[in-house]
């Protein structure tokens, strides 16, 4: 089944590399044009122009984006509407790790974390809200994280920032649908993803990245790690009009773990 989005119009945030990169393709790939947008705004060009060559010009645009600061976000929707038409389809994927257990983590790093993480999306949400009334059936997908519904003892940063992705998740769905629109709202929660990020996890602690994907491997019921096409693929079916009936629900894509 292709085209599965067509005639869509994608705001894809953190779309220079690893799962926004993954989620920005598909979405294009299936018909959606896309605005891409990442801290790293030659990297958000180099995912906007492998896009383009591999479907037509034209079909992927990119910009640079702090998801932290307001102004940026009103920029953002402004080229949405210049660039795309206006938007149908919002995915907050830009996130970042937040160091340190309970006593090691800093309010620095707690702060940065929830500014990214959480304060992100909030912003997407809100400034997105008035082109996506304009483009019903629309839908909102927010990129959380299975350490959002489980917790760790190393992580409460990570664990908090993740969880209030998902409260705000089920509260703008519950908001859209008060208000009579046709616009969804879901969370979707990933697992361990093979992206660049994993990478990093290894080369700090001095281990080669087999022995770092051997180990995640063997904490999911599955015994893989994830890949981003998997979480591309949950983003697809949410972005599309077969997902029109669900709204504030939770895509646990994880290989198994929430089930124990």
């Amino acid at each position: 089944m292709a085209g599965r989005v067509e005639g869509k119009l994608a705001l894809v945030t953190g779309g220079a590399q690893g799962l926004g990169a993954a989620i920005a393709m598909r979405l294009a790939q299936e018909g959606a044009r896309v605005l891409v947008t990442d801290m790293n705004g030659a990297g958000a060009e180099e995912s906007a122009e492998a896009i383009n060559a591999e479907t037509a010009a034209g079909t992927a645009f990119a910009m640079q984006h702090d998801v932290t600061q307001e102004d940026q976000w009103i920029a953002v929707m402004n080229s949405a509407r210049e660039k795309l038409g206006g938007l149908s389809v919002l995915v907050n994927n830009a996130g970042i790790g937040v160091r340190g257990d309970i006593e090691s983590c800093t309010l620095e790093d707690w702060r940065h974390g929830f500014a990214v993480n959480s304060d992100g999306p909030f912003l997407g949400c809100k400034h997105g809200m008035a082109l996506l009334k304009d483009s019903q059936p629309a839908s909102i997908i927010n990129i959380s994280s299975i350490a959002g519904l489980i917790a760790s003892h190393t992580m409460p940063g990570y664990n908090a920032s993740k969880a209030a992705v998902w409260m705000l998740s089920k509260s703008v769905a519950l908001y859209g649908a008060k208000k009579g629109w046709d616009i969804r709202c879901n969370s979707v929660h990933p697992t361990f993803i093979d992206t660049p990020i994993l990478d990093g996890i290894g080369k700090n602690a001095g281990i080669d990245k087999s022995v770092v994907m051997d180990k995640l491997a063997r904490q999911i019921p599955l015994g893989r790690v994830g890949q981003p096409a998997d979480i591309a693929s949950a983003v697809l079916y949410l972005a599309s009009d077969e997902s029109r009936f669900v709204t504030g629900a939770e895509i646990k894509v994880d290989g198994g773990i929430s089930a124990m």
